[in-house]
């Protein structure tokens, strides 16, 4: 803590004394789904804790992402979307995207991160990128982020994810 505000290791310590990091959907699948959910519970309760520090002052504190956010917003925005319970894509060992979900990349701007909805590899019934972009877009709204969805090159669709206007 340094004054008064968790530090980023708080925020994202893992079982263990290991560290945290959110999934941003390039990664493989968790190994252990249960395991898996406590650590993102405890990760969450901490940027909480953060925005409740760090926020201090303004009316809805848990509203509004706090500066650590702001500083790394790929992660913060990951970590948002995880703890809400939407899937995060996942990669296997061949390289192959296993399992359909958020994918959470940077954008021009630092202050920004582009969220896609990617497809798993193979044939199979596919949920509507669409739709699934506009459930991440509600949740990040209900955490003060501001996400527009565009339309870029190839028809693929994703969101442009900044914080909300204070």
């Amino acid at each position: 803590m340094r004054d008064g505000t968790p530090s980023a290791a708080t925020a994202h310590e893992a079982p263990g004394g290991g560290s945290f990091t959110a999934d941003t959907g390039d990664g493989p699948p968790a190994g252990d789904p249960e395991a898996r959910a406590r650590e993102v519970a405890r990760a969450w309760a901490g940027l909480l804790e953060i925005r409740r520090v760090g926020n201090a002052g303004r009316p809805e504190p848990l509203r509004a992402p706090a500066a650590w956010e702001r500083h790394r917003p790929l992660h913060a925005v990951a970590l948002a979307l995880e703890a809400a319970g939407l899937p995060a894509s996942a990669v296997g060992a061949a390289g192959r995207r296993v399992r359909g979900g958020y994918r959470v990349v940077p954008a021009d701007r630092p202050e920004d991160v582009r969220v896609e909805w990617r497809r798993a590899a193979g044939p199979g019934p596919q949920p509507d990128a669409g739709e699934r972009l506009d459930s991440c877009a509600r949740v990040l709204a209900d955490h003060g982020w501001e996400a527009v969805r565009y339309r870029g090159s190839g028809g693929v669709r994703y969101l442009l994810v900044s914080p909300a206007a204070r």
